[in-house]
């Protein structure tokens, strides 16, 4: 499976000058956990940074610094990983487990921002796909139970 198979293309979006009170407010009323930096760039919108609710509670309420003086382009993680619409969703947990996000912004060949992939979409996809193996298994010996008991 591909990664822009799997994910969420309905991504909450800030911009650098966005405050840290509207960032909270974004998430908050759209339940998320982060927010994706954009910048627009040429005719579409790329993935600059990321910001969380753990960066907001780090960086900014636990060091005591007031919500009106910063900025998601202040806290924001400048080190963003992306993955190609393209890659599959194994290579995507590998680089997420490798670089330690639970979140990652998935972008078009042009850099144009197509959707974000969470660790819980990838674990809700593998456990789907566990439960399948495992009535594969049950069906198999349902199967061979009927040939056993066949009349003969």
């Amino acid at each position: 499976m591909k990664a822009l198979e799997l994910c969420n293309r309905e991504v909450v979006t800030a911009t650098r000058e966005t405050s840290i009170f509207d960032a909270a407010r974004l998430m908050r009323d759209h339940h998320v956990g982060c927010l994706v930096v954009v910048e627009t760039r040429g005719d579409h919108v790329e993935p600059v940074g990321i910001i969380t609710d753990r960066d907001i509670v780090l960086e900014v309420i636990a060091e005591g610094v007031a919500l009106d003086a910063v900025t998601a382009g202040d806290v924001m993680t400048f080190a963003l990983l992306k993955v190609s619409e393209d890659e599959s969703v194994f290579d995507t947990a590998q680089r997420m487990r490798a670089r330690g996000v639970r979140r990652v912004p998935v972008v078009t060949a042009a850099g144009a921002l197509a959707g974000i992939i969470a660790l819980d979409d990838i674990l809700q996809l593998l456990s789907e796909e566990l439960s399948l193996l495992s009535r594969l298994t049950q069906r198999e010996a349902e199967q061979e139970e009927k040939k056993r008991n066949r009349p003969g």
